[in-house]
């Protein structure tokens, strides 16, 4: 079972040292940081990268009726996970 994010600020607290408030308020300015500078690609050094990537229009179908429908353009957001994570993970 995933990590709630109470859990992760009291482990993080715990590991690092701090307090929970500080620890809540910097998770908090980091993904405020990251919301921001999404567009221009940001980094979570060890974990991975957030990007902006252009989709294109494309046909789809409808699962309920099988009917065509027009998808069109986008942009969207990906996370690309770092070789090391992946490495980390995955041994």
């Amino acid at each position: 079972m995933a990590m709630t994010k109470t859990q992760i600020m009291a482990t993080l607290a715990e590991r690092s040292g701090l307090q929970k408030k500080d620890v809540q308020r910097l998770m908090d300015e980091l993904a405020n940081l990251a919301y921001q500078e999404a567009a221009n690609g940001f980094t979570v050094p060890g974990i991975g990268k957030l990007v902006m990537v252009n989709r294109a229009a494309r046909m789809g179908r409808n699962p309920a009726t099988g009917e065509q429908i027009h998808i069109p353009a986008k942009t969207a957001v990906k996370f690309r996970v770092s070789k090391a994570c992946k490495e980390a993970v995955l041994k």
